[in-house]
């Protein structure tokens, strides 16, 4: 698999995480009902699938890296979708985590 499929999967993963615990929240937080609910509840599971289309047979490690793109899809997303303005703090924590998301997932490993 190469490295930008790889980082596509884990966006979409990301897509469908965020966008469907937002579609959650907008259901109940925001009283928008059962449907925004379903939908979220039907993206999660296609996070879950989009998952284990990664090359890496370890199923903490797809995770534990996923993590990182998690921390920085949820700033992006807040940001698109309801005015969120990060802080400098925000901004370097999330580099911190991608960084950490690479390390984890594109390390040379001896196979």
């Amino acid at each position: 698999m190469t490295f930008a499929r790889s980082v596509a999967l884990f966006v979409v993963a990301a897509l469908f995480e965020i966008g469907g615990a937002w579609l959650v929240w907008q259901g109940i937080r925001e009283h928008k009902g059962w449907v925004w609910i379903g939908a979220g509840v039907v993206a999660l599971g296609l996070y879950g699938v989009v998952a284990t289309w990664q090359h890496d047979e370890n199923f903490g490690r797809i995770l534990a890296a996923y993590g990182g793109i998690f921390v920085a899809g949820s700033i992006a997303w807040g940001m698109v979708a309801d005015g969120y303005r990060p802080d400098r703090w925000d901004v370097i924590g999330a580099l911190v985590c991608l960084t950490g998301m690479a390390v984890i997932m594109y390390a040379p490993r001896g196979r």
